[in-house]
Formats: C-alpha cells, sequence, structure tokens
C-alpha cells in the first residue's frame, strides 16, 4: 500500500518514496522551553505522532528527531525575571513538556537534540556559509544574506520584497540587505554565551534547527514537519541556510505543515493571550479526549476549539469505552489494523476518516447479535483506533476519569443497593440512592447487559 503525503513545497499530493528505504528520516521542529505550552503546540506532535507509527508499519527503520530549543531570547528573559541561570528554566519547562507529551500518548522521539548541546555543530555551520559566501560578520554579528540564495522564498511561495513587508524585520544598519536573518549574535556578560570566531555571542533560532538536523540526520531529510505558522520565516530560512551550507543539496525532501487552533475566531497565540494551556487541561479533562479532538480535523486545515469540541470527544469516548464494556466477554481473534483505515492514514493522514469508521465499527458491533461478528467488529475496531493511539485503556479506567478506584466498591455497593430497592418497589429510596450518587457526579445509564456507572 503505497503512502502520499501533501508536500507543501510543491503544493501537490505526492506518493512518499524515501531516499533509503531502509532508513526514513523525520525532523519537527520542538518547542522552545520558557514556559507552558499550550494546547495548539500539541496539534503537531499529536498528528506527526500518527504519522511515525505510519511509516513505522511501511519501514524497517524511522529515524524521527524532534528538537529543544533551550538558548532563545524570551529564554533569557524568564530567567532574568527569577534572576536564574537559563538552565533552571529550560530544565523546569523541558521536563513539563515531556510530561504532557506522555499524557496525550504521544511517542518520545528517537532524538531529541538540544540547541546547547550543539553549538559546535552552529558555529561549523555558520563558517562553512561564510565561506561559501552566503553569511558574512558585522559588529560581532554573523547574518545569512539572502540574496546570495537565488530560491529564497520557494516554500512560502512569496518574493522578497512581499516577505519582508509581511514579516516583522529587524532594523540594523549593519545589514546587507533588510531581509537578512541572524546566525550569530554577541551576548553582553548578563547573557548566556559561547566562544566563537566572532567573539563570545549565542546563535540564531533558524541556524539552530538546521544544525541539530544535520548533525542526526544527516544533509538531506525524508520529512521535516511543522506547524504551518513556521513555514516563514523559520522553515523558509532553514531550507536556505541548510541548501548552501551543503552545496546546494536538497535539505528536505517532504514539507508537512500543519494547520493552526483558532479560539474565539482568531488563531491561538500566546501573543495575543487567547491560549488554552495544555497542562492546565490535562488536569481538567481525559487526555485521550484531548488527543481525540485534535484529530478530530483534517491535520492542514484549521481548528475551531472550544470547550464543546472537548465534551463532544469526552461524549464520543464515552460511547466508544461504552462498547468496549458491552463487549467485554467477547474474545477478539486478532487487533491489527483494518486495510481500509490503514488506507485513509496512507491518504495524507485522513484521521476524520478514520474515527467515522471507527464510529461505525462501533455501532455495528452495538446491534450485532450474532457472537463471530461481534468478535470480528471489537477486534477490527480496537484496531482502527490503535493506529490512532486511541482506546489505549481499559473501559473501567476511562470511566474512572482519574479517580483511583478506592470509592468503586462504595459506588457500586450503591448502585446495587438502589437495584434491590427497585425490585422492591421501595421508589422512595431508589431515587434518593440516584440523587446521592448524582450529586457527587456518578451518572447511572441502564443498558441491556444491566445498570452501568460512570464518572461524569
Amino acid at each position: 500500500m503505497s503512502l502520499h503525503f501533501y508536500n507543501n513545497l510543491h503544493r501537490r499530493l505526492e506518493a512518499f518514496t524515501p531516499a533509503d528505504p531502509s532508513n526514513i528520516t523525520v525532523y519537527l521542529c520542538g518547542p522552545t522551553v520558557y514556559n507552558y505550552v499550550h494546547i495548539g503546540n500539541a496539534r503537531g506532535p499529536v498528528v506527526f505522532d500518527v504519522l511515525i507509527k505510519l511509516l513505522r508499519r511501511h519501514f524497517p527503520k524511522v529515524t524521527y528527531a524532534r528538537n529543544i530549543t533551550d538558548v532563545d531570547d524570551k529564554i533569557n528573559a524568564a530567567a532574568k525575571a527569577l534572576d536564574v541561570p537559563i538552565s533552571t528554566i529550560t530544565d523546569k519547562y523541558t521536563a513539563i513538556y515531556r510530561e504532557d507529551m506522555a499524557a496525550l500518548g504521544i511517542q518520545p522521539p528517537d532524538i531529541e537534540p538540544h540547541a546547547t548541546d550543539h553549538i559546535p555543530h552552529i558555529i561549523a555551520m555558520i563558517e562553512r556559509l561564510i565561506a561559501a559566501g552566503h553569511a558574512y560578520a558585522a559588529e560581532g554579528h554573523v547574518l545569512f544574506a539572502v540574496d546570495s540564495y537565488a530560491d529564497y522564498g520557494q516554500l512560502s511561495r512569496r518574493s522578497l520584497d512581499e516577505m519582508i513587508a509581511g514579516a516583522r524585520v529587524e532594523v540594523a544598519p549593519y545589514k546587507r540587505h533588510p531581509g537578512d536573518f541572524v546566525l550569530w549574535k554577541p551576548s553582553t556578560p548578563d547573557l548566556p554565551g559561547w566562544d566563537s570566531p566572532w567573539g563570545v555571542g549565542r546563535p540564531g533560532w533558524h541556524i539552530e534547527c538546521s544544525a541539530m538536523s544535520e548533525a542526526h540526520l544527516g544533509e538531506t531529510i525524508d520529512i521535516h514537519a511543522g506547524g504551518v505558522d513556521l513555514q516563514f520565516p523559520h522553515h523558509e530560512n532553514e531550507i536556505a541556510q541548510s541548501t548552501c551550507a551543503h552545496g546546494g543539496k536538497v535539505f528536505a525532501r517532504f514539507w508537512l505543515h500543519n494547520g493552526m487552533l483558532n479560539f474565539g475566531g482568531s488563531k491561538m497565540s500566546k501573543s495575543v493571550g487567547n491560549v488554552s494551556i495544555l497542562h492546565e487541561l490535562l488536569a481538567k479533562h481525559p487526555p485521550e479526549a484531548l488527543r481525540y479532538a485534535l484529530l478530530s480535523a483534517h491535520y492542514r486545515q484549521p481548528l475551531d476549539w472550544s470547550d464543546a469540541l472537548i465534551e463532544q470527544s469526552i461524549r464520543t469516548l464515552d460511547r466508544l469505552y461504552g462498547t468496549l464494556r458491552d463487549l467485554s466477554d467477547v474474545q477478539t481473534p486478532d487487533t491489527s489494523i483494518p486495510e481500509s483505515i490503514e488506507a485513509a492514514l496512507c491518504d495524507d493522514l485522513n484521521t476524520p476518516q478514520v474515527l467515522a469508521e471507527i464510529a461505525n465499527l462501533a455501532g455495528q458491533a452495538r446491534r450485532s447479535e450474532d457472537a463471530a461478528e461481534r468478535a470480528l467488529l471489537k477486534a477490527q475496531l480496537l484496531g482502527a483506533a490503535s493506529a490512532l493511539g486511541l482506546l489505549q485503556q481499559t473501559p473501567a479506567a476511562w470511566f474512572a476519569k482519574g479517580a483511583d478506584g478506592s470509592d468503586d466498591a462504595r459506588i457500586q455497593g450503591l448502585v446495587d443497593e438502589r437495584i434491590a430497592a427497585k425490585a422492591g418497589r421501595d421508589f422512595t429510596r431508589a431515587d434518593a440512592i440516584r440523587k446521592q450518587l448524582a450529586d457527587e457526579g456518578i451518572l447511572l445509564e441502564d443498558t441491556p447487559q444491566g445498570v452501568r456507572w460512570k464518572r461524569a
């Protein structure tokens, strides 16, 4: 089964043919660790976690890198505000980021390079760019000369003048061209810095990813992924400096970009202030529901984020786990991923189609009265969900909604007492128990298998 992805470099759906089928290389731009990330920052890692799982099913080896940007002006500002070293900030928020990603069911990358561990690689790449005439030193800075690379703008499909007009370009007298971007900048004694041929300084953002990708994945990679908001200037600049540092070799053969999350009618952004912090959402809602919500729209399209979307995702998972609970006595012969599900994911990660098929399988399983058919449908349901990293816990764990289970016996005792009260026609007591449970956030459901309860 062939894979097709929408390559943003060429603006078309293309068959994925890796340079080396024995080792697929993928790079995803990771976080700048100066604070908690918002839910929009989680869409790429969730979507491309599905991608990595898909690639691993089709190829013998996938090398997946997701970086940590741990030197940046925002980090410097956060460290200054607390009067601590930058490592105090970056260590804290790197650990939180890893915990949050794990809570969403995201497998860790094979390689998690940190920018501060790659200063020698960064300096070496800058030196090659200067030697090749693509960069120049000026007043302690080193800048990439955008007019030295004829294809600058090929990813964002805009001319140099258009890109400069639409971006926040730093005006500086030492620049030869307004669009030239920083590869290295000087550090004052109160800022982190490293020795370099241009004095004590620190790297620019864009060169970090180019150097880390080169160090771990080579000069040309198969897939570079990230949010569409990074297309310009970050990814555009990565292409320019990597291509020029590698003598014209292609940097990334496929560019995959996920769409943004919208909140309250506009793009979710810390600078705007309309953000939902992922760490806080994970404390309030089942992580699997957040993962489901992030996969509910096609990855290339914008996604409207709201409390209603989260609640809808929870209700959908309630039905799916309810189906599995009702099928708890059904043995499954095999839980491999159905061919139709794999085909949908091979078609540019069509997760909405997969979710629709999951709902269809669950509906068929609920309606079926044939034992063999129920076993097959349950197996297909579990296999389909596994492709998206869903339905990975037991129904009991899901309906516990994070509770430790210490109160389950008491709740079940009340449910049993209510059933006995109804059987004895003591409806006053039965209604009182239902109200008590409802006040505690326990909902009762009448099913063909008897009365079930779950936490709201």
